[in-house]
């Protein structure tokens, strides 16, 4: 059983692309999400109308793990015609390419690692840090871990967060966070006055609402989910980082094909460099990496992700509001 380098090594192969297939999984998908945004554009009935509607949100969370491949250099990599694609997505979701480069390698290079900046991932305290915090602290980080934060993640993760928060710390640096809010903008209102609130409802506003609540939720569950570890930065180490403190999301197929196998992210986090077709041959090859610390998207799983708030280091485990309240009580 190969562990640490050896195993990422041993991936290596796997990161060699299918150019043909990526082109080929990237038209298909655009086609896809237009046919969809296309039904709910001009069907004038409500029920197939939303159903085009929603599919056109998973479309564009699936089209957004292809422009995130794209970003690790996965696939299509120095293709002057993906780039300008991929640019231009990244403003259509409002995940700017210079914002999302720099904060995600951040995140891949300090998953789980406790005590260095939330850069690119959801801020996490131990118990003892949560208790010394002060009452403005204590709601700042529950807000921001909160579920209706993580629900609405179009506003609070897209446009505050992706877009104006990167723009007003770094301008010359993240331009293109205003070109993306100014576009995004633009859209909104040109839909809503010259087609009608229904119109912008159903092409622009839930597509990109359910697009940006599922992609907050898969950031937020991948690594806070009952089964994962953080670990001080003296003992931490990428390998161990990648695939004790990463989820295996089972899913099934049809949310599978809709998140583009993202649901593998252990395996995503040992090398992601692996083309995202590619995962589930990753898994099927290597038996390490079947023993996996898994979540899923059925109801029990998302309500037990979102009770965890802190790290205890002493039960090795993240905890909710009730061993808080506990551990409160007894330093009071």
């Amino acid at each position: 059983m190969r562990t640490g380098r050896e195993l990422i090594l041993a991936t290596k192969p796997y990161t060699k692309e299918d150019r043909t297939k990526s082109w080929m999984l990237l038209v298909s998908s655009l086609l896809l999400l237009g046919i969809a945004l296309s039904g709910a554009f001009f069907i004038p009935y409500l029920l197939p109308r939303l159903v085009c509607s929603l599919l056109a949100g998973l479309l564009m969370v699936r089209m957004f793990i292809i422009y995130h491949d794209f970003q690790h250099h996965a696939i299509l990599h120095r293709s002057v015609l993906a780039d300008v694609i991929m640019t231009l997505y990244g403003m259509y979701v409002l995940v700017p390419a210079s914002i999302w480069k720099r904060s995600h390698d951040y995140h891949h290079a300090h998953n789980s690692k406790l005590f260095s900046a939330s850069i690119g991932s959801y801020p996490i305290a131990t118990k003892s840090k949560y208790l010394s915090m002060t009452k403005g602290e204590r709601r700042m980080y529950l807000f921001i871990r909160h579920p209706l934060t993580i629900i609405m993640g179009y506003f609070t993760m897209f446009i505050i967060g992706m877009c104006i928060s990167s723009f007003v710390s770094a301008p010359k640096k993240h331009y293109d966070s205003l070109i993306a809010l100014v576009l995004h903008g633009v859209l909104n209102w040109f839909i809503f006055t010259t087609f009608g609130w229904e119109t912008w409802l159903f092409f622009v506003f839930i597509p990109i609402f359910l697009a940006s609540a599922m992609g907050a939720y898969l950031f937020y569950a991948q690594h806070n989910f009952p089964a994962t570890k953080f670990t001080d930065k003296e003992d931490w180490k990428y390998e161990v980082a990648a695939l004790e403190s990463s989820s295996y999301m089972v899913m099934n197929p049809f949310m599978q094909f809709m998140t583009g196998n993202i649901g593998y992210h252990h395996i995503h986090h040992l090398n992601s460099r692996i083309p995202f077709y590619r995962l589930p041959e990753v898994y099927k090859d290597f038996p390490e990496l079947q023993d996996a610390r898994t979540t899923s998207l059925k109801l029990k799983d998302i309500i037990a992700c979102f009770r965890l708030k802190v790290w205890d280091p002493e039960a090795d485990r993240m905890i909710g509001f009730k061993e808080l309240k506990s551990a409160n009580l007894a330093v009071s």
